[in-house]
C-alpha cells in the first residue's frame, strides 16, 4: 500500500477510535512510524486528510443512496426484508466513517467547505428513503397517507443521520453489529405501524435477533 493510502487508512482508524478533534497529524505519523515531514509531503495538514476521507465517503455512500432512486423496485415485488438489507449496507458504510457523525456540528464548523456537501448527502438520504417508502406504498406493503409519508421519511432521515452520535452517547462502545442492527431496527420501527401482518412478521424476527445479540454481548 502506498504511503498516501496508508495515511488515509491510519487517519480514519484514529479518527473513529480516538475522535477527530483529539487526533493530530503528529499522532498519525507516530502511529505509522513515519516522520511528520513524510506525512506533510503527502498532506499539508489535517484539513487535506479530512477532505480526502470525505471525498471517499461521499463517493461510496452517494452510489449506494442513488440506487433506489435510479432503479426503484416498482417492477418487481418489494418487501421489508429487501429494504432491511439495503439499510444495513447504508449503515455499514456510514459506520466506516462514523467520526463525521460523532461530532458533526463541530466538524462542519471547523471545516466549512464540507457543510454544503454534507447537506447534499442528507438530502440524498431523504430522497432514497422516500423512494423506498413510495415503492412499498404502491405495492401495498405499507398503508399511509401522503402527509404521514413525508413525516415518516423525515423521521427516518433524522434517525439515520444521527444514530451513531446517539448510540455513542448512550452506550459508549458496543460491538458494531449491535449498533448497526439496532439502528436499522429503529428505522423499521417507524415503518412497523403501517405494515400488514405478513411483513410485520419479519420485523418481529429482527427484534428477536437484536434481543439475542444483547444477550450474547452481556
Amino acid at each position: 500500500m502506498k504511503t498516501k493510502d496508508r495515511i488515509l487508512v491510519t487517519s480514519l482508524t484514529l479518527f473513529n477510535e480516538e475522535g477527530e478533534a483529539n487526533t493530530t497529524t503528529i499522532d498519525i505519523a507516530n502511529e505509522m512510524d513515519i516522520s511528520p515531514g513524510n506525512l506533510y509531503y503527502h498532506f499539508k495538514g489535517k484539513d487535506e486528510i479530512i477532505a480526502e476521507l470525505f471525498a471517499q465517503y461521499e463517493l461510496a455512500l452517494g452510489e449506494t443512496l442513488t440506487a433506489p432512486i435510479e432503479q426503484p423496485l416498482s417492477d418487481k415485488e418489494s418487501n421489508v426484508e429487501d429494504n432491511w438489507y439495503y439499510l444495513y449496507v447504508v449503515m455499514e458504510e456510514m459506520f466506516q466513517y462514523r467520526f463525521l457523525y460523532h461530532n458533526l456540528e463541530n466538524i462542519l464548523y471547523r471545516y466549512p467547505g464540507l457543510r454544503k456537501r454534507f447537506r447534499r448527502l442528507i438530502q440524498l438520504k431523504r430522497a432514497a428513503l422516500y423512494a423506498i417508502c413510495q415503492t412499498l406504498l404502491k405495492q401495498a406493503v405499507i398503508n399511509t397517507k401522503d402527509q404521514q409519508l413525508v413525516g415518516l421519511v423525515d423521521n427516518m432521515t433524522l434517525t439515520l443521520t444521527f444514530w451513531f452520535s446517539y448510540d455513542q452517547l448512550l452506550n459508549d462502545n458496543r460491538p458494531p453489529q449491535v449498533t448497526i442492527h439496532q439502528g436499522v431496527l429503529q428505522l423499521l420501527t417507524m415503518v412497523a405501524p403501517y405494515l400488514g401482518d405478513e411483513q410485520l412478521s419479519f420485523y418481529r424476527d429482527c427484534e428477536a435477533i437484536y434481543t439475542s445479540m444483547l444477550e450474547q454481548t452481556g
